[in-house]
């Protein structure tokens, strides 16, 4: 059975990361990425400067895969307008913008109520009717402030997005607090309400859940799962949020699980063995720890 992996490394893993990381570094991440089979990867993130400045060379990324590589979807994190207004100047044909089921999460990420977030999706929407939205819902699972959220108000929300005009969904554990029940509620009820809408999952690994909680999700009925090179990332914005789901590790299971993942796990490998050579080191919260065993990457 085939399944879909959508790689996030190169924004969520690289966000969190103090030093900079020179942008032939990360292009040559992302080369190593489409080479291992990815079809779809979020490159960079389009927010303020001042507040990541990881992704200052945003522009510059997202024109030099565009330019580059041919059959793949690339796609960019954006928290707003401007951000939204800045990929598509990019070139990109799709955004991930992003807002929180979460009144105090989504104040604190993008400085936002949630009403407002959802006047800017209004007019991004409006503004470049072309563009794929595929709309990133933060907290679904747990909340650092508020806690586990309800499900009955993630519905509402993704109706009242599906009514601006959203394309399609990513269901978020932005600080890994689901656990599999859970996983499998959400989705039932998601796909229950809204049959025939791409609804994604994006889950951190914060309590060694991120493989299952994955694998629960696909199994009830998500259309794809986010992971990241190295298990990097994290939201800079909520506490506790360590880092995604292992790209390595759940591509590993899959594979021998006998599911068609279209990755090469050897070269997906030297891909995160280049990582721990040119980024680890920089990371701020988790070092990554390539074995001797070249089947395994853990964090420390």
């Amino acid at each position: 059975m085939k399944v879909k992996l959508v790689e996030v490394g190169p924004r969520d893993g690289f966000q969190n990361v103090k030093t900079f990381i020179p942008t032939e570094v990360k292009l040559r991440m992302i080369e190593g990425l489409v080479q291992a089979g990815f079809k779809k990867i979020q490159i960079t993130s389009f927010v303020n400067q001042k507040a990541i400045p990881q992704m200052k060379d945003a522009a510059v990324v997202a024109g030099a895969v565009l330019e580059q590589y041919e059959g793949v979807d690339f796609f960019a994190l954006v928290p707003n307008f401007y951000g939204a207004k800045a990929a598509v100047e990019a070139g990109l044909m799709e955004i991930g913008p992003v807002i929180s089921l979460s009144e105090s999460h989504n104040k604190a990420n993008v400085k936002r109520t949630v009403e407002e977030s959802l006047e800017e999706m209004k007019k991004i929407r409006h503004t470049f009717p072309d563009i794929r939205m595929t709309q990133d819902i933060a907290c679904v699972f747990g909340c650092p402030f508020e806690g586990e959220m309800e499900i009955e108000k993630l519905l509402e929300l993704v109706g009242r997005l599906k009514t601006i005009g959203i394309d399609a969904f990513t269901l978020c554990d932005t600080v890994g607090l689901a656990y599999p029940t859970l996983i499998e509620a959400v989705f039932r009820a998601v796909r229950s309400e809204f049959p025939g809408v791409e609804f994604n999952a994006h889950i951190h690994d914060t309590r060694n859940m991120g493989i299952l909680n994955s694998y629960i999700a696909l199994q009830n009925g998500a259309d794809s799962v986010q992971t990241a090179i190295g298990g990097l990332g994290g939201c800079p914005f909520a506490p506790g949020a360590s880092g995604n789901t292992s790209s390595e590790d759940l591509v590993y299971m899959l594979n021998h699980c006998g599911y068609d993942t279209g990755i090469d796990f050897e070269i997906l490998m030297n891909t995160a063995r280049f990582a721990r050579e040119n980024i680890a080191g920089n990371y701020s919260g988790h070092q990554i720890n390539i074995t001797p065993n070249p089947c395994i990457v853990t964090q420390e």
